[in-house]
């Protein structure tokens, strides 16, 4: 037993060296024909990628443009383009690239812009054209209406609505309106002289409704209804041409062409129930915030004689 013990714990003999081949010469291989799978340096540009974090933000998915009134989603390209090319409409007014018959008016006050007169019985390209301009509800128009349209860098930035009507009433001047055209009367002169030299004055004019004198007033007018031929059925102008004469120069073109042979006064002029801005803009044309006012009609009328 002790024998077996001496036995398994006894070095082992070092092992007889084993022969080792001798290396093998490398021998380069051919390289292989066709396409190669070795990696190939791709210069690939980078993509970007915006992310956003909603942190409870009431536009976080749309956003609402305070100036057109447009609702798009940011980040959208498409809507983004969408929301642009609307926006320069609305501001600059419609492209139009103007119509080889077409009724022009124009004038040296015009300088290079045209009025154009649509009616009834013209072409439908022509009365499709006037469909486009931001005028509100479908009762703006019927078969009686005259259509100006003020084109200015190939763009319809104004467009006024006429009606051929009988009479109208008088709005009744509030108790401040002699006494606010009295101080405009008497404002300081806008030259000042230096022996030769004369110096012209730049006069910001502020318009009734920044100081609240015509907003928010119910209109009262006579009973008494007073005679009138063209009444004012709608008339807009682009955000971005307002405060430039464009409405003034339009109600002087409507006067001029509305009826065949004479030029209508102003007394002969009706706006149709006007907003606050329409009243504004009534005190700044005639002078008074009391001028002639009517009733729209809804439906078509029946031939005006």
């Amino acid at each position: 037993m002790q024998s077996k013990i001496n036995s398994f714990f006894k070095p082992s003999s070092p092992s007889t060296p084993t022969s080792v081949d001798p290396p093998k010469p490398i021998v380069p291989k051919e390289p292989r024909k066709g396409p190669s799978f070795a990696p190939k340096t791709l210069n690939k540009k980078r993509c970007y990628t915006q992310f956003h974090i909603e942190l409870g933000q009431s536009d976080f998915l749309l956003r609402h443009c305070v100036e057109c009134g447009a609702t798009y989603a940011p980040g959208d390209e498409s809507d983004e383009k969408n929301h642009q090319s609307f926006h320069k409409d609305y501001m600059n007014g419609i492209p139009f690239k103007g119509w080889q018959n077409e009724r022009a008016f124009t004038s040296p006050s015009l300088d290079k812009n045209r009025v154009v007169m649509i009616l009834e019985n013209d072409s439908p390209a022509h009365r499709n054209k006037m469909m486009e301009v931001e005028l509100g509800e479908d009762w703006i128009l019927h078969k009686h209406c005259k259509v100006y349209l003020f084109v200015s860098s190939q763009r319809i930035s104004g467009c006024l609505v006429a009606e051929p009507i009988k009479e109208a009433f008088k709005i009744i001047a509030p108790l401040d309106d002699k006494r606010l055209l009295k101080k405009e009367r008497s404002s300081p002169s806008t030259t000042i002289h230096f022996g030769d030299i004369v110096l012209q004055r730049e006069v910001s004019k502020r318009c009734p409704e920044s100081d609240d004198r015509l907003d928010n007033r119910a209109i009262v007018c006579e009973e008494e209804a007073k005679p009138a031929v063209c009444g004012v059925r709608a008339i807009w102008v682009s955000p971005s041409n307002r405060r430039k004469g464009l409405a003034t120069q339009l109600l002087d073109t409507a006067r001029e062409s509305f009826s065949n042979g004479c030029v209508l006064e102003k007394s002969q002029l009706a706006f149709s129930q006007p907003s606050s801005l329409g009243r504004a803009f009534g005190f700044n044309y005639f002078g008074t915030s009391s001028f002639l006012v009517y009733k729209a009609q809804l439906s078509v009328p029946g031939p005006i004689l």
